[in-house]
């Protein structure tokens, strides 16, 4: 990401619309490499715009599928306009909360049961009516998914989770295992459009409306495993008997549109397997994200996924004989291996203070007046600095545009992705240790935007994942010290 990100999008709006937007804001990035923002007209109203030049056929694959799904009369976004290099696409927008978001506002609530089978009567629609007509040929990897791509999953899961676990495994039993379960799975004949990525943050909730997106990487493969993407989640952690329920009321509304034509008993057969496979899938990306690229975020949901394959292991029948594969993750799902993921939080008696501070390198280093010492300086000079233009000289790291300019102009998410790695590996070990005292300090020329903005988004990560005391305070800015 550099300061350029988002000139792209001014122009083609421009050239599309004849004038420059309102205001435009960067969303947060997920799990993909796409830039998505949101765009203000100038008239009112706003629409999303989604930047990927370096996938152009991802872009075709989802303006085809769009197309497709609209013709059947599914709720997805609408397409609005496609750049002449196909790199840059408008479309509706619809809303700021997904399911995902409502689920973690109400909770289990009865208003979020029923928009989950909301959610999966849609998907049976767009499963198989969705499918009619449907060119496969569009998509940017696999147009479907058969033995070579359930194998594909269960590799990422051995490279980018078990192994980089040290957990000792008999790599011939294990490898024939991993073909045992993917022979087995894709003998499940019933195929239709598969979604592939089809979770609740990825169901946008409007009104009562619930819209669909991030669908591209669809292909044609069983009904199962979209389901058991919902279901199965794992931010979303759905209690035991909303997974049974809503797994029965999907299989009902499938079955009706395909004229009662499947078999309980075999559809739930293949169903447990795909748990397996999805459950497998998704500890391979956390590790590829958290492991190897070291984001904060993926790491902190591992102990989640851990606990629901145990929970799986304990209370499912693994379709086909897995002996090497089941003793493995036996010990994968064991109290060692979660150990290792799980964190110390703070509790209301733990003594440890973590003091924040934002400052001016023209004015001096803070001083740490506690009896030990110690701490981090981080330097945001290095970062383009939002200061230099008239438009934000007198606005503050807490101010909309300042962080937007932050986040889409310069390298400011990565280096706190940095930072957060190194502040977790000091409060863990302060917290066991019972230390009173850490002092983190973020410095810029002005000690105004940059250092402000750092200061606020660190707290606010440590406070949310290790409960822990915050002294926050903006030196330069004059404000009162906060305690969150």
């Amino acid at each position: 990401m550099n300061e350029d990100i988002i000139s792209p999008i001014l122009t083609e709006y421009s050239r599309w619309k004849g004038e420059l937007p309102a205001k435009v804001e960067r969303i947060a990035p997920a799990g993909s490499n796409r830039n998505y923002f949101r765009i203000y007209h100038q008239g009112g109203g706003t629409i999303i715009a989604t930047h990927n030049p370096d996938n152009i056929r991802e872009n075709e694959t989802f303006i085809a599928f769009t197309k497709q799904f609209k013709k059947h009369g599914i709720n997805v976004p609408e397409v609005l306009h496609v750049s002449e290099k196909k790199d840059i696409y408008f479309q509706t927008d619809n809303g700021t909360d997904s399911l995902l978001d409502i689920l973690k506002q109400e909770g289990y609530s009865k208003t979020v049961f029923e928009y989950y089978k909301k959610a999966l009567s849609a998907l049976a629609r767009i499963q198989v009516i969705g499918h009619k007509e449907i060119d496969f040929s569009f998509c940017p990897a696999d147009n479907c998914f058969d033995k070579e791509a359930i194998l594909y999953d269960l590799h990422y899961f051995l490279f980018y989770f078990l192994n980089p676990l040290g957990i000792a495994y008999h790599k011939p039993n294990l490898l024939q295992n991993f073909d045992t379960l993917a022979e087995f799975l894709s003998t499940e004949k019933s195929r239709h459009f598969m979604y592939r990525d089809f979770q609740s943050r990825n169901i946008m909730v409007k009104e009562g409306d619930l819209t669909f997106i991030d669908y591209q990487g669809g292909m044609e493969g069983p009904l199962q495993y979209d389901v058991v993407s919902l279901l199965w989640q794992t931010k979303a952690d759905l209690p035991k008997t909303w997974k049974e329920e809503l797994s029965k009321f999907y299989f009902y509304e499938v079955n009706q549109l395909l004229n009662n034509t499947l078999d309980a008993d075999t559809f739930f057969r293949y169903y447990d397997g795909f748990v397996l496979i999805r459950k497998l899938q998704t500890l391979g990306a956390y590790g590829f994200r958290g492991l190897f690229e070291r984001k904060p975020h993926f790491l902190s949901v591992i102990p989640s996924a851990l606990h629901q394959l145990k929970d799986y292991l304990e209370s499912f029948d693994v379709p086909v004989h897995l002996p090497e594969l089941i003793r493995v993750l036996k010990i994968l799902t064991g109290d060692a291996i979660q150990n290792r993921f799980r964190h110390k939080v703070a509790t209301a008696e733990s003594p440890l203070v973590v003091h924040i501070k934002s400052f001016s390198y023209k004015k001096g280093i803070p001083q740490d007046p506690s009896e030990n010492g110690g701490g981090y300086i981080f330097d945001c000079r290095p970062l383009h600095n939002p200061g230099r233009y008239p438009a934000y000289v007198d606005l503050t790291g807490r101010d909309e545009p300042v962080q937007q300019f932050l986040l889409t102009r310069s390298l400011m998410p990565h280096f706190l992705e940095y930072v957060f790695s190194i502040a977790d590996i000091a409060v863990q070990n302060y917290l066991e240790r019972g230390f009173d005292s850490l002092m983190i300090c973020f410095g810029c020329t002005g000690g105004k935007h940059r250092s402000v903005f750092a200061a606020d988004k660190l707290a606010v990560y440590l406070k949310e994942k290790y409960h822990v005391h915050i002294a926050l305070e903006h030196i330069e800015r004059g404000w009162e010290k906060e305690y969150l």
